[in-house]
């Protein structure tokens, strides 16, 4: 996670998946050449050069409003989130251990499987190893192609670790949710 919430033009996060933050250093180019207004600063972070001094923005407004595709892209996550970190085999629940599952083509490659949302499902390594190149298995729920809103509403029953108090007031978490980083400073 970056330093700097990014909110849009109408004070919410660009996106949550991923959510829109961005390092310092863009958060203070985007405030330096106006594009950005800062909401919030740490109080106890400042940069300097040799003539100036400013604190390091926590949350920044952008002045103008930013029309975001909300396109999913392939990716490892997010098709573990869609399948709620569960095998859809045998159905074991790995969200605390995501390193137990894998990903699988329910048609394989080897069969001329493509690799999709379509095509892909979460597996336990046991399960994968199970099924191999063979189709006899079938998973539990038909693999799709998940919405941007569908992702959004599960990540957000999740935690989130943010660098910063005053991101609470603006992500759209439930605050029981929010755990505040330490900033090793």
């Amino acid at each position: 996670m970056s330093d700097t919430l990014i909110l849009n033009a109408d004070a919410q996060p660009i996106s949550v998946i991923p959510l829109s933050s961005e390092n310092w250093h863009e958060a203070i180019k985007l405030m330096w050449v106006e594009r950005a207004e800062v909401l919030h600063e740490y109080e106890d972070w400042e940069v300097h050069s040799p003539s100036l001094t400013v604190k390091v923005p926590s949350v920044i407004l952008l002045r103008d409003y930013v029309k975001v595709a909300r396109n999913i892209k392939y990716c490892r996550e997010n098709i573990l989130l869609r399948d709620d970190f569960k095998c859809q085999y045998c159905g074991i629940d790995c969200r605390d251990n995501q390193s137990e599952l894998t990903l699988d083509h329910v048609i394989p490659r080897f069969h001329g499987g493509k690799t999709s949302f379509t095509n892909i499902v979460a597996a336990c390594h046991s399960c994968n190893l199970e099924k191999a190149h063979y189709m006899k298995m079938k998973p539990n729920t038909t693999p799709r192609r998940p919405t941007y809103w569908e992702l959004a509403n599960k990540i957000m029953q999740y935690p989130l670790v943010v660098p910063d108090e005053s991101w609470k007031d603006y992500v759209g978490w439930d605050p029981s949710l929010i755990v505040v980083r330490q900033r090793g400073r």
